[in-house]
C-alpha cells in the first residue's frame, strides 16, 4: 500500500495506527468521557464479532438497554452526545485496555471483551482493508499479513490488544467471549452473557434470538438498514455492508502458507506463553485449521 494512501486515511496516536474517523481530539478527550456505572462496554480488536455480540444484545426484547456508536467514532462532539442518551448504554469499542477512559476502570462498568482466533482475524481484516473506503488498500495477502505481525495496522498489534485487556480476564466486571465458542455453543454463550449482564432471557426467546442473528440473516440485514446511520458499531466504517463477508472459523487455511502460518504460530507460542487468552484460543482452536 502506497505511504500517501496509509498517511491520508489513518494516523498515529501513541504509537498505536488509527482511521481518520477517529479524529486526534476526541482521543486526547477520552479520558474526560464520563462513564455510567451502569454502562456495558463490548470491546474487542477489529474483525472479532463485535458486530454478531451487538446484534445479539438488540435482539433481547425488553433488555432496557440502546445500542451506541463506537467511543473513539468521530470527533469530540460525539462524547457530548452519548452523554444524551436516556437509557442504559451498550458502548462498541475498539481500544485496549491503557487507551480506554479512566472513569470506565473507575466506576468497574461491565465489560464484554470478543476474542478470535488471530489466523482468522488477520484474513477478515485483510478482507477489511481492500474493500473498505477508510483504510489503504494492500496490494498483496503477504504484504498485508506482514503488516499485521508487526502490529502495523488499524488499532495496532492483535497480540499486544488481546494481552492488554488478558490482565483482567478474572475480573468480576469482565467476560470474555470467544469467537469459536459461541459457533459451536451459541445459546451456552449468549445465556453466559446475558447471567453477566443481569438480563433475562427465556428459552423461546433465545431461539428467536439464534434465529435472527444467524450469519446470513444479519448479512441480508445489513443490506436493508445500510442508509441507517445512527446504526454505526464500527469504528472504522458506518457502512454496514463491509462488515459480514464469511463468518466462519478456520478460512485461515485458504490464505496461508505452510511457511506463513509457522511463522505465525511461533510468534503466537511467544507471545501467549503465558496467557489465560492463549491456553482458551488453544482448546477452541484447532491449529491445523480442518
Amino acid at each position: 500500500m502506497s505511504s500517501q494512501s496509509q498517511s491520508s486515511l489513518l494516523h498515529r496516536y501513541k504509537g498505536v495506527l488509527f482511521p481518520a474517523v477517529s479524529s486526534e481530539e476526541l482521543l486526547d478527550s477520552l479520558d474526560s468521557f464520563d462513564a455510567r456505572e451502569d454502562d456495558i462496554f463490548l470491546v474487542s480488536y477489529p474483525k472479532s464479532g463485535t458486530h454478531w455480540v451487538a446484534e445479539v444484545i438488540e435482539n433481547i426484547p425488553d433488555a432496557g438497554v440502546t445500542l451506541t456508536y463506537p467511543i473513539e467514532w468521530g470527533d469530540i462532539s460525539k462524547l457530548e452526545e452519548l452523554k444524551t442518551v436516556p437509557k442504559r448504554r451498550v458502548i462498541p469499542t475498539h481500544l485496549s485496555y491503557e487507551m480506554t477512559p479512566v472513569t470506565v476502570k473507575q466506576k468497574k462498568c461491565k465489560i464484554v471483551y470478543i476474542v478470535r482466533d488471530p489466523k482468522d482475524t488477520a484474513v477478515s481484516l485483510f478482507h477489511y482493508y481492500r474493500d473498505n473506503p477508510n483504510l489503504p488498500s494492500p496490494d498483496t495477502w503477504a504484504a498485508f499479513l506482514e503488516l499485521f505481525l508487526k502490529g502495523d495496522v488499524v488499532y495496532g498489534s492483535w497480540f499486544d490488544h488481546v494481552l492488554s485487556w488478558d490482565k483482567y480476564k478474572n475480573d468480576k466486571n469482565v467476560l470474555f467471549l470467544f469467537y469459536e465458542e459461541m459457533k459451536q455453543d451459541f445459546v451456552k454463550s449468549i445465556k453466559k452473557m446475558t447471567s453477566f449482564l443481569g438480563i433475562h432471557v427465556n428459552d423461546s426467546e433465545m431461539s428467536r434470538i439464534a434465529r435472527n442473528t444467524s450469519f446470513s440473516e444479519m448479512k441480508s440485514n445489513a443490506v436493508k438498514e445500510n442508509c441507517d446511520p445512527n446504526h454505526t458499531i464500527c469504528a472504522l466504517t458506518s457502512d454496514r455492508n463491509l462488515v459480514f463477508r464469511k463468518g466462519v472459523v478456520g478460512d485461515w487455511i485458504n490464505y496461508f502458507t505452510p511457511k506463513q502460518k509457522r511463522v505465525f504460530d511461533e510468534l503466537f507460542t511467544e507471545k501467549m506463553k503465558h496467557s489465560d487468552v492463549g491456553r482458551c484460543l488453544k482448546e477452541y482452536v484447532n491449529t491445523d485449521g480442518k
